[in-house]
C-alpha cells in the first residue's frame, strides 16, 4: 500500500465517483479504477459499493477513510517537519554562556530566537569558557558565548568576534586606590592578585599576564578561582585584588569598585565559537540572527 493509492481513494470517496475524482487529480479514470481494485484486493474488503449509478462507501469503506484522513495528515506533517529542520526551524539548540560574559545583546537575542523560532527547544547551559571549548568539541553543546578559542583548539572549532568591553580592576571600597577613576595596572604591582584558573578562563588569565609583564612585573598570586563569582568573593574577603572585563560587574556588591585600567591593551573579547562537524540548519538560523542582532548594534553604537 502507498499513499498514492490513500490519495486516489480519499478524491474517489469525496467526490462521488471515479470521473469527479479522475478530474480533480488530473488522472485517467482507469488509473484510478485500476489503484482502487489494488487496494481492495490488498485489504480484502470492498471499499465502495457500484450496485448503484452513484457509487458510495461500504461501512469497512468508512472506516478506512477516517483512518486514511489519519495517516495522510501524518505524512503531510512529517513532510513539512523535514522541510522545516532543513530551514532551522526545528530541532534542538544547547547554547554555552557564561556570568559576566554574555554581553548587552545576550538576553535579548535569545528571547528572539524563541519567538521566531517556536519549535526549536532551547537549553542554556551555565559554563566556563574553557569547559565551553571542550564542550563544543564534544557536542555537548552546539555553540558557545564565550572568550577567544586558544590555538590548541582553533583547528577544530570557528569563531566571530562580537563584543570587546574594557578590563578593570576590582578592589575594595577601602583600598587606597578605591577613589581613583582609572588606573595603570603597574599600580597594583604590590598587591596580590586573585585570578581566575587559566584550566577555566585561559584567555582572561593571559590577558592579566600578558599586562603585568608589560607594565615590567610578574603578578603576585594570591588565590584562584574557577569562575568570576569565586574571583569576586575572594576579593570580597580581602584575599587581594582581581583584573576581570566589566562585564563582571554585574557580580559586584556594594563593598567592591571597578576601576577601568588604562592600559592600551586593557580590554577582552567576547566571542560566539561552534564545532562545524556539529553544525545544523538550527544553529545556522540561530548564527543568522546572532550576526543580525550584531550588526544592528554595531550600527547603533557608532
Amino acid at each position: 500500500m502507498e499513499l498514492r493509492h490513500l490519495r486516489y481513494f480519499i478524491a474517489v470517496a469525496e467526490n462521488g465517483g471515479f470521473a469527479k475524482a479522475a478530474l480533480f487529480l488530473h488522472v485517467a479514470q482507469s488509473a484510478i479504477s485500476e489503484q482502487i481494485r489494488d487496494l481492495e484486493g490488498e485489504l480484502g474488503v470492498a471499499l465502495f459499493d457500484r450496485k448503484n449509478r452513484r457509487i458510495r462507501l461500504t461501512d469497512h469503506g468508512e472506516q478506512f477513510l477516517e483512518d486514511a484522513h489519519a495517516v495522510l495528515a501524518s505524512a503531510d506533517k512529517a513532510i513539512s517537519n523535514v522541510q522545516k529542520s532543513l530551514r532551522g526551524e526545528i530541532g534542538t539548540l544547547t547554547i554555552g554562556f557564561f556570568v559576566g560574559g554574555t554581553g548587552t545583546f545576550f538576553p535579548g537575542l535569545i528571547k528572539e530566537f524563541r519567538h521566531r523560532f517556536k519549535n526549536v527547544q532551547v537549553s542554556l547551559v551555565e559554563m566556563a569558557p574553557g569547559m565551553q571549548h571542550r564542550a563544543l568539541q564534544s557536542g555537548v553543546i552546539d555553540i558557545g558565548f564565550t572568550r577567544p578559542v586558544q590555538p590548541v583548539d582553533a583547528a577544530v572549532l570557528r569563531s566571530e568576534h562580537f563584543q570587546t568591553e574594557p578590563i578593570c580592576a576590582v578592589l575594595l571600597k577601602s583600598h587606597r586606590l578605591a577613589k581613583k577613576r582609572s588606573l595603570f595596572i603597574r599600580e597594583l604591582a604590590d598587591e596580590p592578585f586573585v585570578l581566575n584558573d587559566r584550566k577555566y578562563s585561559p584567555a582572561v588569565f593571559d590577558k592579566v599576564i600578558t599586562l603585568c609583564t608589560e607594565a615590567g612585573f610578574s603578578p603576585r598570586i594570591g588565590a584562584t578561582a574557577t569562575v568570576g563569582p569565586g574571583v569576586i568573593a575572594l576579593v570580597e574577603a580581602g584575599e587581594g585584588v582581581a583584573i576581570l572585563p566589566r562585564g563582571s560587574r554585574a557580580l559586584g556588591s556594594e563593598e567592591l569598585v571597578f576601576i577601568p585600567l588604562a592600559d592600551r591593551a586593557a580590554y577582552a573579547d567576547l566571542v560566539i565559537a561552534w564545532c562545524p562537524q556539529h553544525e545544523s540548519p538550527v544553529l545556522r538560523s540561530f548564527l543568522e540572527l546572532a550576526r543580525k542582532k550584531r550588526k544592528k548594534s554595531t550600527a547603533v553604537s557608532g
